[in-house]
């Protein structure tokens, strides 16, 4: 069963993701609500950066690319390739904020490192999970894989406000629930 939201349920929803994901950048959400709000003036301000992945009107999923884009400039967010190397993951996700107090690549074992793109994302989920932080991808419907971190006890938040955004958010290295 879908259940429809109205546009300010909408807009409510994604400035909460953009205000939980990035407590510290106001402009996050900003640029969130302008892109919601006057999608003309938002691709006009931000063609540039819009130009790298083929927009150049304002487009049905215009306000979530740009939480992805104002995520991703404010280094709160890492895009990956389905092919992605593990080292490559593990370089960007490193820099992600908000970091955990323990360093979840201590937990790693040699033979995760090998694993296949989707695999290796869900172990490092899990790895995050055990030391109290998560990882997400939110879902553009594009050929990119972005991935935030937030504290694991926040996640819920993230998928009710992505669930009212109309925003698809999968959890990495979750229990998968009904099994």
């Amino acid at each position: 069963m879908s259940v429809q939201y109205g546009a300010g349920v909408i807009r409510t929803s994604l400035a909460g993701i953009a205000v939980l994901l990035a407590p510290a950048h106001p402009t996050v959400a900003e640029e969130v609500l302008r892109a919601h709000d006057s999608p003309h003036d938002y691709v006009s301000a931000f063609a540039g950066r819009l130009a790298g992945r083929g927009i150049d009107e304002p487009v049905d999923s215009l306000a979530r690319i740009a939480l992805i884009d104002a995520l991703a400039a404010h280094g709160l967010l890492a895009e990956f390739d389905w092919k992605e190397d593990a080292q490559e993951i593990r370089s960007q996700l490193q820099q992600l904020e908000p970091r955990p107090s323990v360093d979840p690549w201590a937990l790693f074992e040699a033979e995760e490192m090998l694993l296949p793109t989707e695999k290796f994302l869900h172990a490092c989920g899990r790895r995050y999970r055990e030391v109290g932080a998560a990882l997400a991808v939110l879902d553009i419907e594009s050929d990119c894989c972005p991935v935030v971190g937030l504290w694991a006890a926040r996640a819920d938040e993230l998928t009710a406000l992505a669930a009212r955004a109309g925003l698809p958010v999968q959890h990495l290295g979750a229990a998968r629930r009904g099994r």
